[in-house]
Formats: C-alpha cells, structure tokens, sequence
C-alpha cells in the first residue's frame, strides 16, 4: 500500500478531491496516511479531520531560521512513513534536502500547461490572471515531479481547459480546478500507486492499464 503525505497551506480543495477519490474507492493502493500544514489555521486541516486522517503543523513561525523549520518539515514527512509526498497548494518551497529524500517521489499539481506561467512567483491567482493577461484561449493543469528548480521536474499529466470570454482570475481559477485540477491529482496518485508509472531522465512514460 502506497503511504501518502498531502502538504497543504490553505482551504485544501485538491485535498478534498483526493479524500473524495479515496472514499469512492478510487485509489486502489494507495491510502492518505498524513495531512502537514505549514498553517495552523489552514481549512485542508478540517477537511483531514473529517475524513478521519492524522494531522500536524509546521509552521516557519515556530523556527528562528528557515534551515530549521526545513529540517522538521522533512523530519515531520519521515514520520508519516510516507511513499510518496504530494504537493496540494502547499505554499512554501521545498527544500532541497527533501527533494534529495523522496527523489520522484514528490508531486505537484500547479494550475498551467506547464512551461506557460510557471517558476518563481507564478502561484494561485497570479497564474490566472498572467495567462489572461497575455491572451491565451486555453489553459489548464499540470502535475509534475518536483525537483530542485520551480515547476521544472518530469511533467506526469496534464489537462486543458478552454479560457472563455469575460474570464476573471477567479472564474478560470474556478473552471481549472473542477475541469483538471481535481481529476489530475487523485488520478496521478492512482497511477503511482498502481506501478504505471516510470521516469526516464526528465521524461515520464505511463504503462497502459
């Protein structure tokens, strides 16, 4: 049985869509096993509780240095017995030395066609409000490895999702995450925890079923 961590920073809608997943039976060998949150007065941490799964906090606050707060986040995901650690709006950077721990074993979901309006500052909102900015017709999600960049490890899947007229930030951001965001996650955590799929260099290939 695959063990998974969800790091969470805020409401935790994707995480409710995993919890959601796995009470449909959803995600045949894989069991959430940990919710972390770097915000004691994240939502996500209701969402846990009322699914019945273990919780804790890591808050940067509690910690005189960021190295510090990095080395009880990564000590707080070991005790979990984590498989696989997923990124579900979880707004810290990862520290290298976790990403060093769990070498594709980290995912993310980020709410682009990666590589558009991805890297450094290109979060939540922002990302939404770029890509109308700029114009574009479509859209959509990505979920993707992590590794030591910003949005740049090995792409796993993703979905796109038309940009109708008179979109606004929060209306695109809403359509993206009912149209992809919510499918992608629980899927890539059912694909993992199945065995389909296989990283080679920077490229994902996914075993038919």
């Amino acid at each position: 049985m695959l063990r998974v961590t969800v790091l969470v920073s805020g409401g935790g809608t994707n995480l409710q869509a995993i919890l959601d997943a796995q009470a449909a039976g959803e995600l045949a060998g894989a069991q959430i096993a940990a919710v972390i949150s770097n915000n004691e007065g994240a939502y996500a941490l209701t969402r846990a509780a009322a699914a019945g799964v273990a919780s804790a906090v890591v808050s940067p606050k509690a910690y005189a240095t960021r190295e510090e707060f990095h080395r009880a986040l990564l000590s707080k995901v070991q005790e979990t017995g984590a498989d696989l650690v997923v990124l579900a709006g979880f707004l810290c950077v990862i520290p290298p030395e976790m990403v060093e721990a769990y070498p594709n074993r980290i995912i993310n979901i980020h709410p682009s066609l990666i590589p558009s309006f991805c890297g450094t500052g290109c979060y939540g909102l922002h990302v939404h409000e770029k890509a109308l900015e700029r114009g574009v017709k479509v859209s959509g999600a990505t979920v993707h490895f992590v590794d030591s960049g910003t949005d740049t490890g090995p792409i796993i899947l993703q979905k796109a999702v038309a940009v109708h007229e008179g979109d606004t930030p929060e209306t695109l951001q809403r359509r993206i995450m009912e149209e992809a965001e919510w499918k992608l996650l629980p899927e890539a955590i059912r694909l993992i925890a199945q065995g389909r799929v296989h990283v080679d260099g920077h490229t994902v290939h996914i075993d038919e079923a």
